[in-house]
């Protein structure tokens, strides 16, 4: 009995040991009370079958926050048709931007064409020309008749982008309410108090783009703690043809991790369902990518835990005073039903 109270004990505090070793994470749920945040949102999308030229992503939400174009915080890697990196670019899109004062007359000042002058007057670039269209909002259909963009061999650097593809990877900032971003082809504008495209170019060779996608990674709120995954994370989809709508759906949850060292992190977690329409079939809609998201009110906190000393040492005691206890009532046990038998045999032994 004492042998196997012994190694019953070792068995135990092993396990206690461990038991105090190991991190804890406990979670709860609380309602979300933050007010006036902002949340950014990081990813990693590849476009293998259409340009940097013709992709853009815009953001809007329900406060009537609209991001057109967004190029400031998103890099754009040109990629060959084997899907090869040539050159990561921002703030452009994708195609090689000269520097006027180097190729013009510093006194030179460009006609915008009927365009929104910007403020200093001159559209000295095809890509000024283009945005002073934008801004009119009319469709940039013919760069051949436009000087800036003949200078610049715009439609042959279009032409020879055009089997490229496109990886765009960065972060964008909105609002923490309900709202999209997309990847669509053109770029956008307002028009009517409506958000347009201008698909003249993606029109021009649309058999040959389609919205063939691989997510390498997305993530609303910063990275780590808890080790949580983010189900859009390596998620590819495949376009049978050009004209097609790729929508996720994403459910966002507010989550703070809280560290054994007193710091935290203030997260998201998200769940997501997708959905993908042929634009050839009734009811139309715009060509690309679009990932519309919703907040939820409920705030996860998870907090690491580790059991003190002290719990560890009354475990043990637990442990060692049970196994004794116990061990000492099935000795007792045993020793009675030894004397007993034993005085029965001796009894036999005497009739």
């Amino acid at each position: 009995v004492s042998l196997i109270s012994y190694f019953v004990i070792f068995i135990l505090l092993l396990s206690e040991f461990n038991d105090w070793r190991t991190l804890q994470v406990n979670p709860s749920l609380d309602v979300d009370i933050g007010r006036k945040e902002k949340m950014e949102i990081n990813l990693n999308i590849t476009f293998p079958k259409i340009p940097c030229f013709l992709l853009s992503i815009d953001v809007m939400d329900v406060s009537g926050e609209h991001q057109n174009d967004v190029d400031h915080s998103m890099m754009k890697g040109r990629l060959s048709p084997d899907g090869q990196h040539i050159e990561a670019t921002k703030g452009v899109i994708g195609e090689k931007k000269d520097d006027p004062a180097a190729v013009a007359d510093p006194n030179y000042c460009g006609d915008c064409y009927g365009g929104v002058k910007p403020p200093n007057g001159c559209c000295n670039t095809c890509e000024d020309v283009r945005k002073a269209y934008i801004e009119r909002g009319w469709s940039f259909e013919r760069p051949e008749t436009i000087d800036q963009c003949v200078k610049e061999g715009w439609t042959e650097r279009m032409k020879e982008q055009e089997n490229e593809g496109c990886n765009m990877s960065g972060h964008i900032e909105v609002n923490k309410v309900a709202g999209n971003f997309h990847f669509a082809p053109g770029k956008s504008f307002q028009q009517g108090g409506m958000h347009v495209h201008d698909l003249a170019a993606f029109g021009r060779a649309g058999a040959n783009y389609d919205f063939t996608h691989t997510i390498h990674s997305m993530s609303f709120g910063p990275v780590g703690g808890g080790g949580f995954t983010n189900p859009l994370d390596n998620h590819a989809k495949k376009a049978m043809k050009g004209q097609y709508m790729y929508q996720y759906f994403i459910k966002v949850v507010s989550t703070k991790y809280e560290y054994l060292n007193s710091t935290s992190l203030n997260t998201n977690q998200i769940a997501v369902t997708e959905h993908e329409r042929d634009l050839g079939m009734p009811g139309g809609g715009l060509p690309g990518v679009f990932f519309n998201f919703d907040i939820s009110p409920m705030l996860v906190t998870y907090k690491e835990y580790k059991k003190p000393f002290s719990h560890f040492l009354t475990d043990v005691c637990a442990v060692v005073g049970g196994v004794f206890t116990v061990g000492g009532l099935i000795d007792g046990l045993i020793y009675t039903a030894e004397k007993r038998i034993k005085k029965k045999v001796d009894l036999g032994k005497q009739g």
